[in-house]
């Protein structure tokens, strides 16, 4: 008996079936596995649907049977595993398999077997290692007791954990990553072999780990699989400052200490990745900034030392320039509405717009999700203070172009006006007339070229021409 909400998978005209049709035609065999099913069972709805197939085919025979009804692309055929996009549909098709890491390689040694049941067992967990097999006839494979671990909750894996997570140690991080996701809780016996061979996380490239961080960061339950990331220490093989976190204790916020505050920002957050990664890291400066005064324990400028631990961290782990550029920026700013509590000035304001960039609208929503303090005062303070600052910024924003900070002329008049051909001093010369446009609000083009001969003038240059509109 198959379950009613498997039958979304087993339209005719739809991707698994078309796919069924052309296996068995050329005598395969095909079985719909992994994440498909599982959240179909689940019921979960996904805005867009990755499938992914077992079969008996080798790679080569795969290619042949797809040729001509969609698109290949190269995947990981060395590893079994054939790409294809179908109906604007992303498909994987991976040979039986089953793969082993060598002890100091970080790619898989591929076997291939003979049996979906031997393929099944080496799948990270059993909520993953039920199969659907479509043709002749739809038939649900669950040698591993997959269903019930749904049913319960439970991240189990089919074999052993240590051979699971020794076949592929990226296992250890996506349980982690199912903790966030699906709301799960893990097997005991999967946590045990996670605290005893953590290290064997070593051997995984960074741009995989990176792949499951991204995937955790957004999860619903991400707070829980945090602090079970930490508590197991795996995140000391890829995020060893979070740990550290522990020991900085903040007498201004609810937790503890400063790690269990980083958890409960992290969750305040929107899913937004990149907020949420600036939220992980929005502390970690804190241990070593910490310092004891007669007002009590104090981290100044931890911002400006997170944002560079931030910066090489994620740079470490092989995160694209403008997300380790976007952290970073998050992690030095998010002090800032605080430091402005006489209220906001036009000119504060434009500073903040101006700095914050295409992130203020991430910054802000990180700013308030910091608000964890113990006192609800405080917190209510807080809270005005940036409500304060977004209707100014609205205001400021009915009144003059604020998200278009710039001066009134550019750099070309600035070279024709003074003489002087492209180098550090326009550079200098725009910045000093962005300034002034931060400082005082929009102003004419024949103020900027008044402000442009007193600076020159008193940098010493030559009398300026007389190229500027007045002429």
């Amino acid at each position: 008996m198959i379950p009613a909400r498997l039958k979304s998978l087993l339209h005719g005209d739809g991707v698994p079936m078309q796919l069924a049709e052309c296996f068995a035609a050329s005598d395969r065999e095909l079985y719909l596995v992994g994440g498909s099913v599982r959240d179909a069972l689940l019921d979960r709805r996904q805005e867009s649907v990755e499938y992914d197939f077992a079969t008996d085919a080798h790679p080569d025979e795969v290619r042949e049977i797809l040729t001509g009804i969609g698109e290949i692309y190269p995947l990981g055929e060395e590893f079994g595993t054939v790409g294809v996009v179908l109906a604007d549909t992303t498909v994987e098709i991976t040979t039986f398999r089953s793969d082993v890491y060598r002890e100091h390689s970080r790619k898989p040694q591929v076997e291939f077997s003979g049996d979906i049941e031997t393929d099944l067992s080496r799948r990270d967990f059993t909520v993953n290692a039920t199969a659907l097999r479509l043709l002749p006839k739809p038939e649900i494979l669950d040698p591993h007791g997959g269903l019930i671990d749904l049913g319960a909750g439970v991240l189990r894996t089919p074999l052993d954990p240590v051979i699971a997570f020794g076949d592929d140690p990226l296992r250890m991080l996506r349980l982690f990553r199912f903790i966030s996701t699906l709301g799960f809780t893990a097997d005991p016996a999967a946590l045990d072999a996670v605290m005893s061979m953590g290290e064997r996380l070593s051997i995984v490239s960074a741009e995989r780990i990176r792949g499951e961080l991204d995937k955790l960061i957004v999860g619903k339950n991400v707070e829980v699989a945090l602090k079970a990331l930490v508590d197991s220490r795996l995140a000391d093989q890829f995020i060893p400052e979070l740990s550290r976190l522990a020991d900085a204790h903040d007498p201004l916020h609810r937790h503890k200490d400063v790690l269990s505050h980083t958890f409960a920002v992290v969750a305040r957050c929107p899913p937004d990745r990149i907020v949420r990664l600036a939220a992980l890291f929005h502390d970690v400066g804190k241990p070593d900034t910490r310092d004891f005064g007669p007002a009590g324990v104090s981290f100044h400028h931890h911002e400006v030392v997170g944002a560079r631990m931030a910066r090489a961290r994620l740079r470490a782990l092989r995160y694209s320039k403008s997300d380790v550029e976007q952290v970073s920026q998050l992690v030095y700013l998010h002090m800032r509405p605080h430091t402005f509590k006489m209220g906001w000035t036009d000119r504060a304001v434009r500073r903040y717009v101006r700095d914050a960039g295409e992130q203020l609208d991430r910054l802000n929503r990180l700013v308030r999700a910091d608000v964890t303090t113990r006192s609800s005062k405080r917190e209510r303070v807080i809270m005005r203070r940036i409500d304060e600052l977004e209707d100014r910024i609205a205001d400021l924003r009915e009144r003059e172009e604020l998200d278009r900070l710039r001066a009134p002329i550019d750099g070309h008049a600035v070279m024709a006006h003074l003489g002087i051909g492209p180098g550090p001093l326009v550079g200098e010369a725009m910045e000093m007339l962005l300034e002034y446009r931060i400082d005082h609000g929009p102003y004419s083009e024949e103020e900027a070229y008044e402000r442009l001969r007193s600076w020159a003038e008193k940098r010493g240059l030559p009398e300026p021409g007389s190229s500027g509109p007045e002429s």
